[in-house]
């Protein structure tokens, strides 16, 4: 059993994993929200370290020329693509952000390679803030799961699902899955984000992040049934309380909008995601830096539902500053907490 270090690396939120023939491919939210960048290791432990490779920037105006949040990489028919939401301008004067979701597609066997196309905006039925689009091919079907802000529905965003007619274009009209409604999903902001797929034994399950992105963020839960219509709102259940929350006893506070991948045998499935080790915050916790990527053993009880446990505490070196670190996180990085 491999032992993980964690932080896995510094400064990138919104953590994503994707492991391909034994190797584990890795992006994140920039902390400079400019940039997709892309490292990849055989090991979970080597990824901090690893070489980043930007693969594309911001656009200097229009579309995609703001806040480049939480890209995704994918591998579907033979091709990569990347998942990402962009703005066109600052946030609204009520908070809101302008996000849309687009897509980058590259035919080359090495996605770190400089062929990659822009296959536009995944328009949707209304035209509003949208973000946090994750994919899978389930039964032959691919679909797209994201966050969408409907005007009629108070708060920032709910999660959809429709099926897709190619990786960048929506089959259907999209449904809703959940929207904020519990307590610990509407503190400091009403928002279902960040949704991941996970599959074990005959169920599909999704997890995603709630609340504002400091000490309220948390993981929440929905099931359905692997055969099961994916896009009736009636295959699902949705868990009334979080299944991953901060842990101040192990200083991990915040943590959410993860992945999922599994380990260098294959043998467990485990969790991506970020925290941070502190709370004070100084101003928008959204640039605040140090939201940290990390990684969890996902166990499973009797019943066949997912055990997230607690967030891990930190074992390796994280930056007790706001300053943006290099890619590698600098000479300290990967040394043992003294």
């Amino acid at each position: 059993m491999t032992v993980y270090n964690n932080p896995i690396v510094l400064q990138r939120a919104d953590p994503w994993v994707l492991k391909v023939d034994g190797e584990y491919w890795f992006t994140a939210s920039d902390p400079e929200y400019d940039k997709i960048a892309i490292r990849h290791a055989s090991a979970i432990n080597d990824l901090q370290k690893a070489p980043e490779t930007v693969v594309w920037r911001k656009h200097e105006t229009g579309p995609c020329s703001k806040y480049i949040w939480a890209p995704e990489l994918h591998r579907v028919n033979g091709a990569w693509y990347i998942y990402f939401a962009g703005a066109e301008r600052e946030f609204e004067p009520n908070g809101m952000p302008t996000h849309r979701m687009f897509v980058l597609e590259n035919t080359d066997d090495d996605p770190t390679t400089d062929n990659w196309t822009e296959k536009g905006q995944i328009v949707t039925p209304i035209d509003s803030f949208s973000l946090d689009a994750t994919t899978e091919v389930i039964d032959g079907v691919q679909y797209l799961v994201w966050a969408q802000k409907d005007p009629d529905i108070p708060g920032n965003s709910n999660l959809y699902i429709a099926p897709m007619a190619n990786p960048w274009t929506l089959a259907a009209d999209p449904v809703m899955l959940t929207k904020p409604e519990y307590d610990w999903e509407c503190i400091d902001f009403l928002v279902n984000e960040g949704p991941a797929f996970l599959f074990h034994d005959d169920k599909v399950f999704i997890t995603y992040s709630a609340s504002g992105t400091g000490v309220p963020y948390a993981v929440g839960l929905l099931t359905a049934d692997r055969g099961a219509d994916l896009t009736d709102p009636a295959s699902w259940t949705k868990s009334p309380v979080p299944v991953f929350k901060t842990c101040a006893a192990n200083g991990q506070f915040g943590p959410g909008h993860n992945s999922f991948t599994k380990s260098e045998d294959d043998a467990e499935d485990l969790m991506i995601y970020h925290a941070r080790n502190y709370t004070d915050i100084k101003g928008d916790p959204l640039f605040d830096p140090n939201r940290h990527a990390r990684v969890g053993v996902v166990r499973w009880r009797e019943d066949g539902t997912p055990d997230f446990g607690v967030p891990e505490p930190d074992d390796v070196w994280s930056p007790i500053t706001t300053d943006v670190l290099p890619p590698d996180g600098g000479e300290l990085a990967g040394s043992a907490v003294r």
